[in-house]
C-alpha cells in the first residue's frame, strides 16, 4: 500500500463527526445524579410508578427534585442543577440516557456500541454523541426495562432480543458473552408522520414522472417487489407505494415488526410473534401470510420477504391476489430474483429451479431497486420489469436507471435519472385501468 493511500486510510480511522456536546462535564456530576436517583427511588412505590402514565407522575417528581436540589449545597454548576433533574426523571420514568436521543426526531438510528460509545444516524450520516452509561450494568438495566415491558427476557441463556418500543421503533439488543465488548443496542426509528410521495420527489429520491408511473402500476394491480440493502429506504418506499392503493380495497399487512403506517380506512395489520420463555407459541411470517389468504384480502403487503413465506406470497400473486407488494434484501434486481428463488427453493426442496423461476416470472411484474448513496441520500436507482421466463431463465428489462456522474466538494452525489427507451409489456394493463403510458415517459431524463 502506498504512503499516500495509507495516509488517507489512517486519516479516516477516527473521522466520524460528533454532535455538539450537551452533557455536563464536571467530575462531581455523575455522583450527584446517582445519589439523587437512589434517594428518589427509595421514596417511591415502584409498583405504582410502573402502572401510572409519565404525564401524570413527571410534574410531581420534577417539583420534588427541584425542591430537594434547592435546599442543598451541591458541588455542581447552575446549568448542571437544571440538567440533573431531567436526567433523574429519565432514569426513573424513561430509558435513562437514551431518552434525550429518542426525543430528537432527526435521529433515525440510535446505535449503542457499549456503555460509553453511542452513535446516531441523521440524514443518512453517522455521528458520535457524548451520551454514555455509568457502566455495563446500567446499560443492561435499561435493556431489561425495555424487554420486560413487552414480555421478553434477556440474560446469558437468551443473550439476543428483538422488540418494539411504544412509538413503533425497532429495538435489538445483544449482551455478553456474545457481545465481547459489552452490551450492544440498535434502535431503528420511524417518523411520527410518515413520508409522502411528494417528500421523496422533493428530496430528489425519485423524480416526479417515475413516481407517477409507480402510482399507476399500484393502481393497475401490478405485483411490485422493492429491493435494497439495509437502511436504503425500502420500508419508506413501501409505505409510499401502499398509499396509492384505492381506499375501497381491503389491505392486509404482514410484518415481522409493525412499521407500515397506511392511511386507508380498511387495513388489517398482522405481526409475527416470537416464542415464549418455554420456546412455544411462535407465529411466523409464513403462518401469517397463509392466514391472510383466508381473510378475503384485496391486497397483501409483506413488510420483508426473508424466508419460506416467499412461497405463499408468490402463490397468492399467481392465484388472483394481484397488486401485492413486498420488500427484499438485495443489491440489484437480478440479485433480488435470485434471492427469491433461493428462499422458495429452501421451502420447496423437491421443485426444480426452472419451475421456481417460472413461478417468479408469472407472479412478479416489477422490481424497484433503492440504494443509499455515499452522501446518505436514499435514492431509487432502477425500475425493472419482470417479463416472464424464456429457456429456463427469468426475463427482465430495465425501464429506468440512475447513473451517478460525480461527487461535489460538499460530498453530495449527482447523477442522471433516465429512461432506457424500453416499452414495458404491462403498458396494456395500465391503459386498461385508465393509466395510459405517455410516449414522453419513455424518453425521460433528469439530472440531480
Amino acid at each position: 500500500m502506498s504512503t499516500r493511500i495509507l495516509d488517507r486510510v489512517m486519516a479516516g480511522v477516527d473521522d466520524v463527526p460528533r454532535l455538539p456536546s450537551t452533557a455536563a462535564t464536571s467530575p462531581q456530576y455523575d455522583q450527584v445524579a446517582r445519589e439523587l436517583h437512589t434517594e428518589l427511588i427509595e421514596s417511591l412505590d415502584l409498583a405504582q410508578v410502573r402502572t401510572r402514565p409519565r404525564l401524570e407522575l413527571e410534574p410531581r417528581l420534577r417539583a420534588s427534585l427541584a425542591e430537594t436540589i434547592a435546599g442543598r449545597s451541591l458541588p455542581i454548576t447552575a446549568a448542571e442543577r437544571a440538567r440533573v433533574v431531567d436526567d433523574v426523571i429519565d432514569e426513573v420514568l424513561g430509558l435513562g440516557p437514551l431518552e434525550q436521543l429518542l426525543r430528537d426526531d432527526a435521529n433515525t438510528d440510535i446505535l449503542v456500541n457499549g456503555r460509553d460509545t453511542v452513535y446516531v444516524e441523521r440524514n443518512g450520516r453517522l455521528f458520535r454523541t457524548d451520551v454514555r452509561f455509568r457502566d455495563d450494568q446500567h446499560l443492561i438495566n435499561v435493556i431489561e426495562r425495555i424487554v420486560n415491558a413487552v414480555g421478553r427476557r434477556i440474560d446469558e441463556s437468551t443473550p439476543m432480543v428483538d422488540a418494539r418500543l411504544a412509538d413503533g421503533s425497532r429495538f435489538n439488543a445483544i449482551i455478553p458473552p456474545l457481545a465481547l465488548d459489552g452490551p450492544v443496542v440498535s434502535i431503528r426509528r420511524f417518523g411520527v408522520v410518515p413520508l409522502a410521495a411528494a417528500d421523496l420527489v422533493a428530496s430528489g429520491s425519485i423524480p416526479g414522472p417515475i413516481m407517477e408511473l409507480l402510482s399507476a402500476c399500484v393502481g393497475a394491480k401490478l405485483n411490485v417487489l422493492i429491493s435494497g440493502g439495509t437502511g436504503t429506504g425500502k420500508t419508506t418506499l413501501l409505505n409510499v407505494l401502499s398509499s396509492f392503493v384505492p381506499g375501497g380495497e381491503r389491505i392486509i399487512t404482514v410484518e415481522d415488526a409493525a412499521e407500515l403506517k397506511l392511511q386507508q380506512p380498511h387495513v388489517v395489520r398482522l405481526e409475527t410473534r416470537p416464542p415464549n420463555l418455554e420456546g412455544r407459541g411462535e407465529v411466523t411470517m409464513r403462518d401469517l401470510v397463509r392466514n391472510a389468504l383466508r381473510m378475503r384480502p384485496d391486497r397483501i403487503i409483506v413488510g420483508e420477504i426473508r424466508g419460506s413465506e416467499a412461497i405463499d406470497m408468490l402463490q397468492a400473486m399467481n392465484t388472483g391476489h394481484e397488486g401485492s407488494l413486498g420488500t427484499i434484501h438485495a443489491n440489484s434486481p437480478r440479485h433480488a430474483l435470485r434471492r427469491l428463488e433461493t428462499l422458495v427453493g429452501l421451502g420447496l426442496g423437491n421443485i426444480p429451479g426452472p419451475s421456481i423461476r417460472e413461478m417468479i416470472g408469472d407472479a412478479l411484474d416489477l422490481v424497484v431497486q433503492v440504494h443509499r448513496m455515499q452522501d446518505g441520500v436514499r435514492r431509487l436507482v432502477s425500475v425493472t420489469e419482470v417479463a416472464g421466463m424464456e429457456q429456463g431463465v427469468t426475463v427482465t428489462q430495465e425501464l429506468f436507471q440512475f447513473h451517478q456522474t460525480r461527487v461535489d466538494k460538499d460530498g453530495r452525489v449527482h447523477g442522471t435519472f433516465r429512461a432506457t427507451g424500453v416499452r414495458p409489456d404491462f403498458a396494456a394493463k395500465l391503459e386498461a385501468h385508465g393509466h395510459p403510458l405517455s410516449p414522453e415517459i419513455l424518453m425521460f431524463e433528469q439530472e440531480v
